[in-house]
């Protein structure tokens, strides 16, 4: 009897050091960094789409037609993603023509297969273009799952078609001006639905997003109109015959390519970890808008921002973590600005504005919101919120310079002054000809190089 409670205590003591350490990498997965309200928006998201995946499969008769028309569809999505993968994609946000397979998919089949049909394409961009967190791929692929079984519940249940009859009434309702009519506002609301999940996900990541540019942005919009029409006219080809999509993924092929070239174009003018313009791109810009400045005699002023203490964060929390700091700051800072101000990531975790027409108390009190909203981000890792400040120096043209080289060198020596005194401020360079409101000449001791990043 011993010996038996001898064993037990042993096992005990092996398998509570293992439960703990599972315990804790389960913790550490990417997915339980999010923010409460966040994580549970996905969990809502991802369970709605499995109750809808359980109650459609239990209603959807089976058809080897329809298994083959949605095995069809998975193919040319396939071709689309190695299509994609071959020319290469730029980081951040990529914009596809996928919509082209989930619209037929929605109209044509029933409910069933617009939450199938997400799981293996994503599947795909996982493991052939882009690597990337896995709750991220699961969270998109139950979007858009739960927006095409939506759709396609109210495009059948609205045309009146009997799931029996599908394979003949579909293609006879999409060939009549209000069968089109009710298919081209059910593939509508797929876009709406599914960018209204997404745009509630990136608010709860982000708050300080702008909604305006999350909800229209013109560049989106053409993408969705054109996927939108390339998806009924693939919809209505297969729909006569499953062999015709032999026509229609030359052309789908060739758009998503061309769609693909010019994001490419983009990334090449973009910073990846921030998606804000890269260093060459804002200095061509800004300096565009600096001479023309000049030449009508307007003002304008240059602000340096810098994170404090970043690499304190990297080599606390990993460099994982600092990036997600470092997108965070950045779309905090984007939200706070006007269209026309021009925003840049300048190196490291410095960031660099310019301010169009601004004067120089305007240009302070942009600086001083800009550092009280970053300051209130207060980012979880590990469910212990961190604190995140930024140092900005300012810089106003004919003031303290007269071209971009002399404000970006002046805000430079400002920029210094704000972490020589103490960081988490905003400061004007010591030239005499202001200062930032509510501070004290006697804080006009000449600037000291420091180590950046510290």
């Amino acid at each position: 009897m011993r010996s038996g409670e001898v064993e037990v205590a042993v096992a005990e003591r092996c398998v509570t050091p293992c439960t703990r350490s599972l315990a804790r990498k389960v913790r550490g997965w990417p997915v339980f960094r999010q923010a409460p309200p966040m994580l549970a928006f996905m969990g809502a998201v991802f369970l709605m789409a499995l109750v809808a995946l359980l109650f459609a499969a239990a209603a959807a008769p089976f058809r080897i037609r329809d298994a083959l028309l949605f095995s069809a569809m998975v193919l040319c999505a396939a071709l689309c993603v190695e299509a994609m993968r071959r020319l290469g994609t730029p980081s951040g946000l990529t914009r596809d023509l996928f919509g082209a397979w989930w619209i037929p998919t929605l109209l044509l089949l029933p409910p069933l297969y617009s939450l199938l049909i997400p799981i293996p394409v994503y599947l795909l961009l996982q493991f052939r273009i882009r690597r990337t967190m896995v709750h991220r791929r699961v969270f998109n692929a139950a979007s858009v799952a739960i927006a095409g079984a939506a759709s396609s519940w109210l495009f059948h249940k609205v045309a009146g078609i009997p799931a029996e009859e599908a394979e003949r009434a579909v293609p006879e309702v999409l060939f009549t001006p209000s069968g089109a009519l009710l298919a081209f506002v059910c593939c509508a609301l797929f876009t709406v639905l599914n960018t209204a999940v997404i745009t509630v996900a990136v608010r709860l990541s982000a708050p300080d997003a702008p909604w305006r540019r999350l909800l229209w942005d013109r560049e989106a919009v053409t993408v969705d109109s054109v996927e939108l029409c390339v998806g009924i006219t693939v919809a209505i080809l297969s729909g006569l015959s499953v062999l015709l999509l032999a026509i229609a993924l030359p052309p789908v092929l060739l758009l998503q390519r061309s769609l693909l070239y010019q994001q490419l174009q983009a990334a090449a003018r973009n910073d990846p970890k921030t998606g804000l313009l890269n260093a060459a791109t804002w200095e061509c810009e800004a300096g565009t808008v600096i001479e023309q400045a000049r030449r009508d005699r307007l003002q304008a002023a240059v602000l340096i921002i810098d994170i404090d203490h970043f690499k304190r964060v990297n080599d606390t929390y990993g460099h994982l973590v600092g990036d997600e700091i470092l997108h965070a700051v950045a779309t905090t800072l984007d939200g706070q600005l006007r269209p026309r101000d021009v925003i840049g990531r300048f190196g490291g975790e410095e960031f660099v504005v310019l301010l169009p027409e601004t004067d120089l108390a305007d240009a302070c009190k942009v600086a001083e919101r800009l550092r009280r909203r970053v300051s209130a981000l207060r980012p979880l890792v590990d469910g212990v919120p961190i604190d995140v400040t930024v140092s900005v120096g300012v810089a106003l043209l004919h003031v303290h310079g007269d071209d971009l080289v002399d404000l970006m060198a002046l805000a430079d020596l400002a920029l210094y002054r704000a972490k020589d005194a103490g960081r988490d401020r905003v400061r004007l360079p010591v030239t005499g000809e202001g200062l930032v409101p509510g501070q004290k000449r006697g804080d006009q001791a000449p600037a000291r190089r420091t180590a950046r990043g510290s």
